[in-house]
């Protein structure tokens, strides 16, 4: 197995997530920076995808900018969504919690 799985795209050498190319099945190893790592839920196209250990508060890096901060401890290989990330730049980050607002949320 390769250092990292070739469905995974780095878009700036900076980034602490990697974006999928390609769907990952539940259940299916992939390499992360040489490590194997089991991914627990299938992911789609453009999924993030930790590339590296990010801690609880930290930025999470993207196009070599900072895209949000981790809301809990996020592990390399794991997903990175809006279960573990929270914008910086909007006050919510759900449909849901939009609308408990009265955001605009089309």
């Amino acid at each position: 197995m390769a250092a990292t799985d070739s469905r995974l795209l780095l878009l700036s050498p900076g980034d602490s997530v990697y974006v999928l190319r390609d769907q990952v099945a539940a259940g299916e190893v992939i390499a992360v920076q040489g490590r194997h790592v089991t991914v627990p839920v299938a992911l789609g196209l453009g999924h993030k995808i930790a590339r590296v250990a990010i801690a609880a508060g930290e930025k999470v890096i993207k196009y070599g900018a900072p895209i949000g901060s981790a809301s809990t401890a996020i592990a390399p290989g794991e997903h990175v969504h809006l279960h573990n990330l929270r914008s910086d730049y909007t006050p919510t980050h759900s449909r849901d919690a939009a609308s408990d607002t009265g955001e605009e949320t089309a």
